[in-house]
């Protein structure tokens, strides 16, 4: 499969991503897309990627065998309320 392809914006600004290209990346009719640009190029990835990402991110700074809620709930528990002004 090409890792890129020519395509063409149509007039009412909407991209085609060809089908081989959104099968290989798991992305499909319906689903979300995060589009962002970096520099000047235009990145789209699967919703579903992003989460995906975020969890590992996230993993690091959990201790093994800890359920992330566990921690989160532990930490708030030793926060001090915070101010309504």
């Amino acid at each position: 499969m090409k890792k890129e392809t020519r395509v063409r914006i149509r007039k009412n600004g909407e991209l085609q991503i060809p089908a081989a290209l959104r099968w290989a990346k798991g992305i499909f009719a319906g689903e979300e897309v995060i589009v962002c640009f970096e520099g000047n190029e235009l990145h789209i990835s699967s919703l579903k990627g992003h989460i995906a990402r975020a969890q590992r991110l996230v993993r690091k700074y959990v201790r093994p065998g800890t359920p992330l809620v566990d921690e989160l709930i532990a930490q708030r528990r030793g926060a001090k309320p915070a101010s309504k002004y």
